[in-house]
């Protein structure tokens, strides 16, 4: 190949190394010319351009990376048409990704203008999921040297593939302590289930038993006819290869093939087998749906493969995953402050906002029962049992924070309250002190929330158990205040605009507990109409101010 700046005339069939702009537009890098584009180029007032001109021997981009991709692809794989020089590989079925590392390494050691990157092997993929890239750099290689590279694919077999999942029959054993609450049971087998999905695979059974050897062995011989998979989830973590799980596993008459795994989250892992069936003691984190070792466990199973001790401890190479918020001992060591059984709660009041819906003045000074909201808020936060209340203030603040006079909390203001409620949640916790390892956020104009409302969120909360996010619930409705642990102050205070907390929520439902709670938190005062039929009244027109901008009654959860 020839590349360098060459007349345009004369130019045809040479490929454009940079875009151009024509009269009538652009002519791509990489375009092949012919008349027509010599003459864009003639009509824009080029002389000249930078291009490259094949010779014999030279294989154009496109073709070379189609040819060297479909050399690559084996069962499960289908291609897309190349351009520019690439040609990208996709599962064709959801299944496991089979890499041939050294059939990568061998590709991309042939020529720097060769290259070849692909998905890590041996994880589950989706149908339709790019699994691998190939891309020529230059605008064409040696035909002798993309030989090279198709052999060195090929010299072992196809070096991509994907091997579908199965759909299984899975059994899951739960095992039972007093600490261990039903919902937690409900949303793990909810979560394995989405896990299930991709491959098709169902739970046929679902065995609650007490947390004793006998009892799981019992379930696990009982279970085994019936399914292709058994999955124990222990109400304690596996700690021993003769605790409770691998016990039980014995005691059904299989055997334990290795306990533990380099994968973190996912160490105490356990894998066996009983009546020739594969056996997974699923660690504490596979509760969440947070990428953990069990996936990398199950995602083999499906797929058809045995994995035993060899099998899990080259896992340790791509094993350290992101960490996971409800784990007992997260990697930032948010856990050694926690003090299970005293915690220091706080409580953030939100009063900053504009209050455009309820019109004249500020609803924070709307008053119910002759008391601003405001106030009722602050009171009902300082009557329970958080350590420390905070309110936030932003408009109108002089007139709020005198509604506050004489209360003992902390009032911080939020300058930037026009960004909406995002910046209050911000000033809010920034103002709790380091030894709040939770706080309760409040809506200002919720006048019905009690101090046992609160209460009952700080009771519900347990950072050992993962229950680190308290939502109250009325009638299948979730609503405020909620109680945040420390953990998720980043994620709080990473929030922008006038928006709460709500999507964390969902992503994190594993950390979430209901607690059942009456209407008061359901209700909040936006409008005027809403607080006359409270039995309110407005605030004095003389602390009223400008109303306009953004509404602090948003849902902080």
């Amino acid at each position: 190949m020839k590349f360098g700046t060459i007349p345009v005339d004369g130019a045809e069939g040479a490929i454009l190394a940079h875009a151009a702009v024509v009269p009538d537009g652009v002519l791509r890098k990489g375009t092949r010319l012919g008349p027509a584009e010599i003459e864009r180029l003639r009509a824009a007032g080029t002389t000249e351009i930078v291009a490259a001109i094949l010779e014999a021997g030279d294989v154009h981009e496109d073709a070379a990376a189609h040819r060297l991709a479909a050399a690559l692809a084996g069962p499960g794989i289908m291609l897309e048409r190349a351009a520019t020089g690439r040609c990208n590989l996709f599962a064709d079925v959801a299944g496991l990704l089979k890499v041939m590392p050294e059939a990568v390494a061998a590709v991309n050691r042939v020529d720097a203008g060769i290259t070849l990157a692909t998905r890590l092997p041996d994880r589950g993929v989706e149908a339709g999921r790019m699994v691998a890239t190939v891309k020529i750099i230059p605008f064409s290689v040696l035909e002798d040297r993309l030989a090279e590279a198709i052999a060195a694919a090929t010299a072992l077999g196809p070096g991509l593939a994907v091997r579908p999942f199965r759909a299984l029959r899975v059994a899951v054993v739960s095992t039972l302590l007093p600490q261990l609450k039903a919902t937690t049971i409900a949303k793990t087998l909810g979560i394995l289930a989405k896990r299930l999905q991709p491959a098709g695979a169902t739970i046929v059974a679902d065995r609650r038993v007490p947390h004793d050897a006998e009892a799981v062995g019992a379930a696990l011989a009982d279970l085994a006819s019936a399914a292709d998979l058994l999955i124990v989830y222990g109400a304690s973590a596996v700690v021993d290869a003769d605790d409770v799980v691998p016990a039980g596993i014995r005691v059904a008459g299989g055997a334990v093939h290795h306990f533990g795994m380099p994968v973190d989250p996912g160490n105490l892992l356990l894998v066996g087998e009983v009546a020739g069936r594969p056996v997974v003691g699923a660690p504490g984190c596979a509760r969440s749906p947070a990428e953990n070792g069990f996936d990398f466990v199950l995602e083999r199973l499906l797929a058809g493969e045995p994995v035993g001790r060899e099998e899990l401890v080259g896992m340790g190479v791509g094993g350290l995953l992101m960490d996971i918020v409800t784990r007992p001992a997260p990697r930032g060591g948010e856990a050694s402050a926690e003090r299970p059984g005293a915690p220091m709660i706080g409580a953030v009041v939100l009063a900053a906002g504009r209050s455009s819906r309820m019109g004249q003045g500020t609803k924070m000074l709307a008053r119910l029962g002759g008391v601003p909201l405001v106030r009722r808020a602050a009171e009902a936060a300082l009557a329970s049992r958080a350590a420390h209340v905070v309110v936030v203030t932003g408009h109108m603040g002089a007139e709020v924070a005198e509604a506050l006079a004489g209360l003992p909390v902390t009032i911080v203001e939020n300058p930037a309250y026009g960004e909406g409620l995002s910046a209050s949640l911000k000033v809010g916790i920034a103002a709790l002190p380091a030894a709040c390892e939770a706080a309760v956020v409040l809506l200002g104009d919720m006048p019905d929330v009690s101090a046992a409302t609160v209460d009952r969120l700080i009771a519900a909360y347990a950072p050992m158990t993962g229950a680190l996010v308290a939502v109250p619930v009325h009638e299948g409705r979730r609503g405020n205040p909620v109680l945040w642990s420390r953990r998720f102050f980043p994620a709080l205070s990473a929030l922008e605009g006038d928006v709460g907390a709500r999507h964390l929520i969902a992503a994190h439902g594993e950390a979430v507990v209901e607690v059942a709670s009456g209407p008061e938190v359901l209700l909040d005062l936006d409008t005027p109409e809403a607080l006359a039929a409270a039995g309110g009244e407005p605030a004095p027109v003389e602390n009223s101010g400008e109303n306009t901008g953004e509404n602090t009654g948003e849902n902080a959860g």
